[in-house]
């Protein structure tokens, strides 16, 4: 199976390239260069694995939640690459990524019922959510439907203890953190999502015949607006 991916709903650029099980990634740090970065490198994995775009057999993406602007870059571009190509597209949660290395970890221990608790620093005094545990087949399920909520209002899982991941437990002064304290394990505030991992949930996806329609690829979003307004922000409105 060959298959390319993105992942840049967030501060991070990352684009990988999965070849039978191994996957090659470039990851930067490159907050408002995505759409600089992403399709040079496209071109660079591609050439230097010798393997034409006519080869992939899918392409897929982080779909979010996070930034509206990286959301929007990663689900067009995949969505034209497809399209061009006529080939299926594949739609991961951002948050499904962040959690995938914990979720590996967790397995590599066997038997654990430790959970993971995925956080993205959403601004504007929020953060995207998902919450994960084991179901009684080993598999990951998510506990409820991610969500964008006030750190503060997080709803606190309802058992088990959790393996926390990713910016949200930063944001706000790490009230999610704090909050959630009793039930982490550990906390990396500082994960970010990877390419690399969507490429490895996506393979697992086209094996089970999830691929889609280029055309039916659909961002995750949460939120419908993405910043505060004066009122909001308790500034004067002009002319109020």
């Amino acid at each position: 199976m060959k298959l390319l991916a993105l992942e840049t709903a967030t501060e991070a650029c990352s684009v990988a390239l999965y070849l039978d099980g191994d996957v090659c990634e470039r990851f930067e740090l490159a907050p408002r260069r995505h759409a600089e970065l992403a399709l040079p490198w496209i071109d660079a994995l591609l050439a230097e694995a010798g393997v034409a775009r006519s080869q992939l057999d899918a392409i897929a993406c982080g779909r979010g939640p996070g930034a509206f602007t990286g959301v929007r870059l990663a689900v067009a571009m995949v969505q034209g690459l497809a399209l061009a190509l006529d080939r299926p597209a594949i739609g991961i949660s951002t948050l499904r990524t962040l959690a995938y290395p914990a979720m590996r970890a967790l397995e590599a221990q066997g038997g654990s019922n430790v959970g993971v608790l995925a956080a993205i620093d959403a601004r504007m005094g929020e953060v995207y959510l998902a919450d994960y545990r084991r179901g009684p087949e080993g598999e990951w399920i998510a506990v409820a439907d991610e969500c964008v909520i006030a750190p503060a209002a997080a709803m606190l899982p309802e058992s088990g203890q959790r393996h926390g991941v990713g910016t949200g437990f930063a944001a706000e002064r790490g009230v999610l953190a704090e909050r959630f304290a009793p039930y982490l394990t550990h906390v990396d505030a500082a994960a970010l999502p990877h390419a690399a991992d969507t490429a490895r949930l996506a393979a697992l996806a086209l094996e089970r015949g999830e691929g889609t329609p280029p055309e039916y690829l659909q961002p995750a979003y949460l939120r419908n607006n993405v910043a505060l307004t004066l009122a909001e922000q308790g500034k004067p409105v002009p002319g109020a």
